[in-house]
């Protein structure tokens, strides 16, 4: 069976290359027993490869079972995707079978694998790698030959290296992995889904189908569409619905477009991260953004001095010193006075003080520029001002309070 034959049977529109390359993966795999991870954005259509894969295996007269693994509550995936044994738990007042038993010779697709809990993980793993399972409240194992097809809209090995998704189940789920692109990928597919989508509502609201005029569908073409063909034909819809007037300018598909969303991620949401940097690594990152500030403050000034312009009230060798290195490139390490109660990196002015003592080998104090220092410094600040209290010295600095209590027993601040 060719592609074309593939499309029309499964109702697949486009002839984008990309497209065209996932489908031909999903045909070759079909025949095998082989456990495939199909990649891709929320609304691109992964669960129809699913079924391409079901309909044209050898299981295909088997059963197949499509489950979301992000809308079960965790408490009762086990159960759901296992079974469980009467009175295993509250509520469980019979025997289950869970879809590992129902669907046995058949496939089950497993949606959002990712966001299945590293427990029921072990689980899964232990079944694609044996056939075996054990429901909940049981010690019985027993045999099941189910097919795996997985999906997911995350990337999974970057949830491995957090701590979040197995490994070793990764590399098991992905033995043949399919890319399904963006619709944003297969932008000369756009218009020809449109097309078809508009035909389907006329049909079914008993209307004229609506046509875009030229300057709408290169306004169509353009757009992101971050929902991808779940938003897209949501677009359909409400212009089918919506529009008396069948011909769609430009000015009215914008009525129906949603606003680009920003994409600059954000640092910080309830002390969790969201790009991948550590707390240790914003922290650090604060400090040193905050240091560059004032440095840059500060030579503002000092240029501000040299050309005659600053305000009277400030004092210019109070500014000029710190730069001095700026505009010297062989700076001559500068004599160090002391009284009992200052010290002077310069001759300190007159007052025929006798107690004043030049030291001629002593250098300036050096700030300390270690970063575990400034941590130390800043997280004694932040317990001094609330007086102890960690989920407000936590809130402080921005970090979790969990994180604040490992770094007071790493750094024996007790």
């Amino acid at each position: 069976m060719n592609i074309q034959d593939i499309k029309q049977r499964f109702e697949i529109i486009g002839n984008s290359p990309l497209l065209n390359i996932a489908l031909e993966t999903a045909v070759k795999v079909a025949p095998t027993d082989i456990t495939v991870l199909i990649n891709g954005e929320s609304g691109v259509g992964k669960e129809a490869f699913s079924k391409i894969i079901h309909a044209l295996s050898n299981r295909k007269h088997g059963p197949f079972i499509a489950v979301n693994c992000g809308a079960i509550p965790e408490g009762t995936i086990d159960s759901e995707l296992f079974g469980h044994e009467k009175g295993s738990f509250t509520g469980a007042s019979d025997t289950r079978k869970g879809y590992f038993e129902t669907v046995n010779g058949g496939t089950i697709f497993l949606d959002e694998v990712g966001e299945l809990p590293l427990e029921t993980q072990a689980r899964l793993l232990r079944v694609l790698e044996s056939g075996e399972f054990i429901k909940v409240g049981s010690s019985k194992t027993q045999k099941t030959d189910v097919r795996v097809v997985a999906a997911t809209n995350k990337d999974l090995l970057a949830l491995s290296d957090n701590g979040k998704f197995r490994e070793d189940l990764y590399y098991r789920l992905s033995t043949v992995p399919i890319k399904v692109p963006p619709l944003r990928e297969r932008k000369e597919d756009i218009h020809l889904l449109f097309r078809k989508f508009a035909a389907d509502f006329a049909e079914k609201y008993r209307s004229k189908p609506i046509v875009l005029d030229a300057e709408a569908q290169q306004l169509l073409i353009n757009n992101r569409f971050p929902g991808n063909i779940r938003q897209l034909k949501n677009i359909a819809e409400q212009l089918s619905v919506l529009d008396d007037d069948k011909n769609i300018t430009a000015n009215e598909l914008m009525r129906v477009l949603p606003a680009e969303r920003s994409t600059v991620p954000m640092l910080f949401d309830g002390g969790q991260d969201k790009t991948g940097l550590s707390e240790r690594d914003i922290f650090y990152k604060v400090l040193f953004d905050l240091r560059k500030d004032m440095n840059d403050l500060k030579g503002i000034v000092f240029g501000m001095l040299q050309n005659g312009t600053a305000p009277e009230n400030i004092n210019p060798e109070s500014y000029a010193q710190p730069f001095a290195h700026a505009y010297n490139p062989t700076p001559q390490p500068a004599p160090i006075y002391a009284t009992q109660t200052q010290v002077y990196t310069q001759q300190p002015p007159s007052n025929n003080n006798s107690n004043i003592i030049e030291i001629p080998d002593a250098q300036p104090v050096i700030e300390s520029l270690s970063l575990e220092d400034k941590e130390i410094e800043l997280i004694k600040k932040a317990l001094d001002k609330y007086n102890g209290k960690r989920k407000k010295a936590a809130a402080e600095l921005g970090i979790s309070e969990r994180t604040l209590y490992r770094k007071i027993k790493q750094y024996d601040l007790e």
